[in-house]
């Protein structure tokens, strides 16, 4: 099959996608790009993306700015906003912004479904409609929210109107929140002198660039994980050139990355090797070899011209300003021989030889559990076991950074270099430096060495308050909240008090929020398992830590 998505090769282009996914033994298709949710791989960007977005909900009225190139992933972002916004919100979702002022009005009023008479044309009467609605929101604790897809082909007028929009006000606060997503253009329409006044009210704004190197393999792993991959589909010999050609934009990793194992389906490979690869990025970009082989052509021709235009310039100034060496210095060369560090070599990380691999994962949870200093019993299942100690299981796909930010002992999924997965314990982190456990052995292991033969998932226990039975939202109540209360306090530099009532009332979330915001978590005030980790690490515990004790005696 020649052609990528020609008419002719859709239903072909289908079919072959749906026996590859069998192929693999995937659950579903991994490099979809429609907007999903669970596959939003959030890297430090993304992380903070999210993080902005539900901040500018929570606040108190204005414009928040998201932008980024093509393909960057802000379109998943406010799909991942969506699940996240607390249930007194109402969302009215743009999508296509080159409209008039009247039907962009209309658009937000279909989208709330707000009434206004058959076949209006007056911009008025479609405002009182929107405040009415605004008015009668707020006085039933609910806010309103209009988030623009593409905001960067919006016209003069229709951004001024929109401006007009958020003076739509009580006493107390705006009425309306508004989120802005588009290309990068759309901060430079915000920078003209005209749009000085909408610029000025935008309270947050955040830029997503492209991945690095490091994120995109990170990235590929974790869709692969979700899409349930039980091996290493893109060894780590095809990266660079899947980085060199999707230039670290994840819709273009996900379309090469997705004819890449059609083609590696075709062939009959369990794998995607290299030259498997570049010739889906070939496709996918629509450029041959002979243009390729042209263009690097050119590339080396520029390179050796400045090359040799840079060594004469260079002779020419040695002969012209020749230092004189001092005539006490010997002629010996004194420059020291480089040292390469250990560390500095790249590994792929193997399961240790005369060790059955068959049992990583349950040797993994026997080191997990002693670290908590609790017996393991090998029959039973880990996470019921933790259980009756009050602790919980909890399993999240992320990065390094996202589990020294939980800091706690964990259990990883790593792959070796022929695909073969096995389980492993990192019982402590400083410096970049790993102690893993696999089996019996300890090893101390870099972090760029983890992340190039991890997907992403991993396993921590967590300490449960005390009759905690699930996430506290607004109006929970119970002996919770007390401990919320006094662990609040405690994070503040408060000394605690009792609270008059077990209520988690609208005080308590502004604070809990606050505290979310400060720990990079995010701020929708409702109070799960990572708040409660970050906690207990603000306020100190008896758990085991990954990062700030030495790991445990084995």
């Amino acid at each position: 099959m020649n052609c990528i998505f020609p008419d002719p090769c859709i239903s072909i282009y289908i079919h072959k996608s749906l026996m590859y996914k069998e192929h693999f033994g995937l659950k579903e298709l991994p490099f979809s790009i429609s907007p999903d949710p669970r596959y939003l791989y959030l890297s430090e960007q993304h992380r903070e993306a999210l993080a902005h977005l539900v901040y500018g909900i929570s606040s108190d009225g204005g414009f928040v700015l998201l932008t980024g190139e093509v393909g960057t992933g802000k379109t998943t972002v406010c799909r991942c906003l969506l699940e996240q916004t607390p249930e007194y919100s109402d969302i009215a979702f743009i999508l296509n912004p080159k409209v008039s002022v009247k039907e962009l009005l209309a658009s937000f009023c279909d989208e709330l479904g707000i009434s206004y008479p058959e076949g209006n044309k007056s911009i008025k009467v479609f405002v009182d409609r929107i405040n009415t609605y605004l008015l009668d929101a707020y006085a039933k604790g609910r806010k309103t929210v209009m988030i623009i897809e593409e905001a960067q082909n919006l016209n003069p007028d229709v951004l001024e109107q929109i401006r007009l929009l958020t003076n739509l006000e009580t006493n107390q606060q705006k009425l309306l929140q508004i989120i802005m997503v588009g290309q990068p253009e759309l901060r430079d329409m915000l920078s003209k002198p005209e749009l000085l006044q909408l610029s000025q009210r935008i309270t947050a704004r955040y830029h997503i660039g492209r991945l690095s190197r490091k994120e995109m393999e990170a990235y590929v792993n974790y869709r692969l994980s979700v899409a349930g991959a039980g091996s290493k589909l893109f060894p780590d010999s095809v990266m660079n050139n899947l980085y060199r050609f999707s230039r670290g934009i994840p819709r273009m990793v996900n379309i090469i990355c997705d004819r890449a194992l059609l083609g590696a389906y075709v062939q009959g490979k369990s794998s995607v090797d290299r030259k498997t690869l570049i010739n889906a990025a070939h496709e996918v970009t629509g450029k041959t070899d002979i243009q390729i082989r042209k263009r690097k052509l050119l590339q080396w021709i520029a390179a050796s011209l400045l090359l040799i235009s840079s060594l004469a310039a260079l002779g020419v100034t040695y002969f012209t300003y020749k230092p004189r060496r001092p005539a006490t210095i010997a002629s010996e060369s004194f420059i020291s021989p480089i040292k390469h560090s250990e560390s500095a070599k790249s590994v792929t990380l193997h399961w240790p030889t005369g060790q059955p691999i068959e049992k990583s994962q349950t040797l993994a949870f026997q080191s997990l559990f002693r670290q908590w200093n609790l017996p393991y019993q090998e029959k039973d299942e880990a996470c019921k076991q933790a259980e009756p100690h009050g602790l919980r299981c909890l399993k999240v796909r992320g990065s390094l950074n996202d589990l020294v930010r939980l800091n706690r002992p964990a259990v990883l999924k790593l792959f070796d270099d022929t695909g073969k997965s096995f389980y492993v314990t990192v019982t402590d982190f400083q410096n970049n430096i790993a102690t893993l456990m696999a089996g019996k052995e300890q090893l101390e292991v870099d972090k760029k060495d983890i992340e190039r033969s991890w997907t992403g998932d991993f396993v921590i226990f967590w300490r449960t308050p005390g009759n905690y039975h699930g996430s506290m939202h607004q109006g929970y109540q119970g002996p919770e909240v007390e401990w919320l209360y006094q662990k609040l306090s405690l994070a503040q530099g408060v000394k605690p008090q009792s609270l008059k009532s077990p209520v988690y009332d609208e005080s308590l979330v502004k604070q809990v929020k606050k505290f979310q915001l400060s720990e990079g978590l995010l701020s929708d005030g409702v109070v799960g398992s990572q708040t409660i980790i970050h906690l207990n690490n603000a306020t100190g515990s008896n758990e085991p830590l990954l990062v700030g004790e030495k790991a445990k005696k084995l």
